[in-house]
């Protein structure tokens, strides 16, 4: 057997090093050589481990057979919505989230309804000891019949116990606690990250085994590790959520086996997350009368229309530079937007403060939002209400166009089902079978909206 040993490679230039260097010896970048596996070949020649000795065969493309991937249903309706309709055999899916947001509750309540269905799965922890994970399951009156645990950090272990056991499922708890015995680094350093993805990912793909590893991330919100760990896996999720709502949010920002920009949408619980059949509730607020500076925008997240309320407060600036806040919005958007209404519509806002929010935590970042957010600027400086009932959506242009956006009749049979009775949309998404129920008004410029706007309050 060739005899495994590592060196330290530059990510940046490819150079190899014998030792670790603050600065690569080639390119004289800082900080980028990292600790990888390589295994001496016939003649001394070094390759990567995991290199396939058999020549290669291509095949012809149009001789293959698509067929669509059978689905394993986790039994939470929401996580396989955002999966694309289930787990997938020999799949590999990475969530990631802040600490503490919910991902190994949601994991272990995946399992147990899994194990519960004859499925055979499997939970690596490496953070937690198995009395930790029993008190979870029973304080969550989860029934865990089959389910199998596992609390180990080394990798050549876990995989020999998932090679033994063959599971249909797997959990890794999390993948920056693990380390490979042939490399010397720290588990959760680059190098280690890397190999272990690597290697637990070759061995889902052989034994088809789906696995979902869990990853730690950054201050600032990004995946911990290198990047190439989000290239490795086939799925990559993130959780979202303050810790201080009961409210949880789940995307998929790559899928291989379904669409991304998907949107499940979680609500936590004593007994766990707990799925939200009409999470549009969630964005909007209720309230007594018609308030100022505010506007029902119906939005799209992936598949599923979404109804958030859209607020704006405007007021008299005290400071020679306004400010112009947004929260869950895009905030470079938001000063192109006044510029565009003071130049279309005559409607200046130079000095006054602006802030903009989306209701309930959610993050808004299509362009479809903007004619949302200028009704309600509008509405929040003239401090009149907009209509009851109306709900809006369109993209606006710098020469005020307004654009239509995609799957707008989807969006308007959703406002039509939440008892909204108008909608002032672009032109070109209006329908030409009317929907029951709702008025649409289609638009070409923002100064006929604001026009579509004020004949609908005075009806």
């Amino acid at each position: 057997m060739p005899k495994t040993k590592s060196a330290y490679v530059c990510s940046g230039c490819g150079a190899q090093s014998p030792r670790w260097q603050g600065q690569c010896p080639q390119c004289k970048e800082w900080n980028t050589l990292v600790e990888t596996v390589i295994e001496r070949g016939a003649g001394g020649v070094p390759r990567r481990v995991g290199v396939a000795g058999a020549a290669a065969r291509m095949l012809k493309l149009a001789a293959l057979e698509a067929r669509e991937e059978p689905r394993i249903p986790s039994g939470i309706d929401e996580f396989d919505r955002v999966l694309g309709g289930g787990l997938v055999s020999g799949a590999v899916v990475l969530i990631g989230g802040d600490p503490g947001i919910g991902k190994s509750t949601l994991l272990l309540q995946a399992l147990c309804k899994l194990a519960q269905a004859d499925h055979s799965v499997v939970y690596v922890s490496g953070e937690e000891s198995p009395e930790q994970v029993a008190l979870r399951a029973q304080r969550l009156q989860l029934a865990p019949g089959s389910l199998q645990l596992l609390t180990e950090c080394n990798l050549e272990r876990i995989l020999d116990v998932l090679a033994e056991a063959a599971p249909r499922v797997a959990v890794i708890d999390s993948i920056q606690t693990l380390y490979s015995e042939n490399l010397q680094s720290a588990p959760g350093s680059v190098g280690q990250v890397r190999e272990c993805a690597a290697q637990l990912t070759r061995h889902a793909k052989q034994s088809g085994t789906t696995l979902i590893l869990v990853g730690h991330v950054t201050k600032d919100g990004a995946l911990a590790g290198p990047r190439v760990l989000e290239h490795i896996v086939d799925t990559v999720l993130y959780f979202e959520g303050d810790t201080h709502s009961s409210f949880r949010l789940i995307r998929a920002f790559k899928n291989r086996f379904g669409a991304v920009n998907e949107l499940g949408v979680f609500a936590m619980t004593e007994r766990g997350l707990r799925g939200v059949s009409n999470p549009s509730a969630l964005f909007l607020s209720q309230h007594d009368a018609a308030v100022a500076g505010s506007c029902v925008l119906v939005t799209q997240e992936g598949t599923r229309p979404l109804l958030v309320e859209i607020q704006a407060l405007v007021d008299h600036s005290q400071s020679p530079n306004p400010r112009r806040l947004t929260v869950g919005l895009e905030p470079m958007r938001l000063a192109m937007l006044l510029a565009v209404m003071h130049r279309h519509a005559g409607i200046v806002c130079f000095d006054q403060d602006v802030f903009v929010n989306a209701v309930g935590g959610v993050k808004v970042a299509e362009p479809a939002a903007d004619l949302a957010i200028l009704l309600a600027v509008v509405s929040s400086l003239r401090d009149r209400p907009l209509p009851r009932g109306l709900a809006v959506f369109g993209e606006i242009g710098l020469a005020g166009e307004i654009r239509p956006a995609p799957r707008g009749q989807e969006r308007l049979k959703e406002a039509a089902k939440l008892g909204f009775k108008t909608a002032i949309v672009p032109h070109a998404n209006v329908t030409r079978h009317a929907i029951h129920g709702i008025d649409i008004h289609g638009v070409e410029r923002i100064e006929q909206a604001l026009q579509v706007v004020r004949e609908i309050g005075q009806g």
